[in-house]
């Protein structure tokens, strides 16, 4: 059983930077993908980023490129998402997941195994 705790949410202006963190415990994170997804009131969950089991790997959604870094820290069993110039559509639950087996297509929610409870991040205009 794999458990993940987010942090790092917060409120912050526009243009400004937040930088989330997920600690897996449970689990052994260099043998899995994980992912970042959001939800933003009134919408479906979508696909923030991802990065593969040996971190080599990183993906974006085509409208946060540029914007937001993933990262991973094996020896903490910690995976990081820097974001920078903040936008008030970036506001959202931020969640991080766990795919334990590795399989193939990150940016699909369904391939994941655990779920964090997720991290506020609200940015004002």
């Amino acid at each position: 059983q794999v458990q993940l705790v987010e942090s790092g949410g917060g409120l912050v202006q526009a243009g400004g930077s937040l930088r989330l963190s997920c600690t897996a415990s449970g689990g052994i994170l260099r043998r899995m993908n994980m992912g970042w997804f959001r939800q933003a009131p009134g919408k479906e969950r979508e696909f923030v980023s991802a990065i593969n089991w040996t971190g080599g790997m990183q993906y974006y959604a085509d409208s946060l490129k540029g914007r937001f870094t993933i990262s991973k820290d094996d020896a903490k069993n910690t995976v990081y998402l820097q974001m920078n110039s903040l936008k008030p559509e970036d506001t959202g639950v931020y969640y991080c997941a766990a795919d334990v087996d590795a399989k193939p297509g990150l940016k699909n929610s369904n391939q994941y195994d655990y779920w964090g409870q997720g991290t506020q991040v609200t940015v004002s205009s």
